[in-house]
């Protein structure tokens, strides 16, 4: 069983930023992807970032090129999402998502393990 628990949300003024980071149980975790999706309220779930099993590819979602980095520390079994200027367009809750593929994915059918969420709320 794989357990997926994110930290570091918060409430932080639009152009701050917040650093997530998401624990993974489990003796396997270098061997996924991992990605980070959002959902806001009366929203779908959101593809954020995701991460291949090494950490030499990444995928961004077009609206966080550039604002966004994921990346992962296999040592630690964590897979991070440094966000910087922030908007209020980016309230949401953050989930993390082990990955069924070794390759970064935008899908969320092609993830089979989720946590529960961390909220970050961007105030204007």
């Amino acid at each position: 069983q794989v357990q997926l628990v994110e930290s570091g949300g918060g409430l932080v003024q639009a152009g701050g930023s917040l650093r997530l980071s998401c624990a993974a149980s489990g003796r396997t975790f270098s061997m996924y992807a991992m990605g980070w999706f959002r959902q806001a309220p009366g929203k779908e779930r959101e593809f954020v970032a995701a991460i291949s099993w090494s950490g030499g590819n990444t995928y961004y979602a077009d609206s966080m090129k550039g604002r966004f980095t994921i990346s992962r520390d296999n040592a630690k079994n964590t897979v991070y999402l440094q966000m910087d200027s922030l908007k209020p367009d980016d309230t949401a809750v953050y989930h993390c998502g082990r990955s069924r593929v070794t390759v970064p994915t935008p899908a969320a059918r092609d993830y089979d393990y989720w946590g529960q969420g961390t909220q970050v709320t961007v105030s204007s």
